[in-house]
């Protein structure tokens, strides 16, 4: 897979490791957090109040209801976050509520996510991997590059035979120059890191 990367630089983690803090935190941050996606189930259990402890599914918007938290945006967090965000709904109901949820059954996005993490983002996102997906179709899918996104200096994270390796890419002039040799293919698993633009 990591030689369909050509016109991109390809290095191994050893290679990066205390040269970019933005990729060595995006990296920590992502690497044993699932991101919740369209589709999944979850459980969200408020403690001491069972009547408002249920099963949810993430709708394809990827937003959740309940009978006191609606329409609350649930992928692209992980189920801590998301527990977090749902306690701060119910303050206004509940005197410090302590809600835990967990995945209690994945969608189709499940072993088929692109993560999408860096300080150029904003907050982490996940698109849902379609075969033939290329790095563009990523980007189109999250809705573009913001001002403070360092395009050029964006890189993928892949695991290739065992090893997470590193594929530098230049989003900026894919973008803005047309340069389509960095559009190169994603696979399930990569995680695109976008870090933040320094002025």
């Amino acid at each position: 897979m990591i030689a369909n990367a050509s016109g991109c630089a390809v290095f191994s983690t050893d290679q990066v490791d205390g040269q970019d803090e933005g990729f060595a935190f995006a990296r920590e941050s992502v690497a044993s957090d699932y991101l919740i996606g369209p589709g999944d189930n979850l459980s969200v259990f408020v403690w001491r109040h069972p009547e408002v402890s249920l099963e949810i599914p993430v709708r394809p918007d990827g937003k959740i209801s309940s009978p006191l938290v609606e329409d609350l945006l649930a992928i692209g967090k992980t189920p801590t976050q998301l527990a977090r965000d749902i306690e701060n709904e119910l303050a206004t109901y509940i005197k410090q509520p302590q809600v835990t949820v967990m995945v209690k059954g994945f969608g189709e996005a499940f072993g088929q996510q692109i993560k999408v993490v860096g300080g150029g983002v904003g907050r982490p996102q996940v698109v849902r991997f379609r075969e033939g997906m290329t790095l563009l179709d990523v980007v189109i899918k999250m809705g573009g590059l913001n001002e403070f996104s360092s395009g050029n200096n964006a890189s993928i994270l892949r695991t290739y035979d065992g090893k997470q390796q590193r594929v530098a890419v230049r989003l900026g002039e894919l973008l803005e120059d047309g340069d389509m040799s960095q559009n190169i293919d994603v696979y399930p698993g990569d995680i695109v890191v976008i870090p933040e633009s320094w002025f």
